[in-house]
């Protein structure tokens, strides 16, 4: 996860980038340890697939200068009107061990036909928990970019611990 501030930088960049003519308007650019993700408004009278076309040659020249400067892959999206489309994103495997009942809830989603597959039914309850706390997980970014803030006005704990022993001895 990155900080505010980091997230603000971010979203200058592409925006210093990004020629004038790809987007109406920058609508976010979110990231996380793997991945980029920027997307922007277009017209209502342009299908996603003629923004594709028309703008790859120049997208794909400011995701290599970005992939080799953040070190993640970028991924691109648009949004018309309330609705967002992405393209050209990752699909990270996440590793995570579950206990039976844990295990049951994902089987049960697949039984039902609401999921193919286990991953599938554990991305679905994310997706899920995502939608329905979207406001507390805000809530819960922003206080840990605060702790983050704070620990870096401490002070230094990194380092040597024998030179505070002796001072205080």
């Amino acid at each position: 996860m990155i900080t505010a501030e980091q997230s603000e930088q971010l979203r200058a960049w592409f925006a210093e980038r990004l020629p004038v003519d790809v987007y109406e308007s920058l609508d976010s650019v979110t990231a996380d340890r793997e991945e980029i993700t920027v997307v922007g408004v277009i017209p209502a009278t342009e299908s996603v697939k003629e923004f594709r076309e028309r703008t790859r040659e120049q997208r794909i020249e400011v995701a290599r200068e970005a992939e080799s400067l953040y070190r993640r892959k970028v991924a691109w999206g648009v949004r018309v009107g309330e609705e967002t489309t992405l393209f050209t994103h990752l699909a990270v495997p996440v590793m995570t061990r579950l206990r039976q009942s844990e295990r049951q809830v994902l089987d049960t989603l697949v039984a039902g036909g609401v999921a193919r597959s286990r991953a599938d039914a554990l991305a679905w309850c994310v997706r899920l928990v995502g939608r329905n706390t979207d406001e507390w997980l805000t809530e819960l970014r922003d206080s840990l970019d605060k702790v983050r803030r704070v620990r870096a006005q401490g002070p230094d704990v990194s380092g040597d611990t024998d030179s505070r022993k002796s001072a205080s001895e």
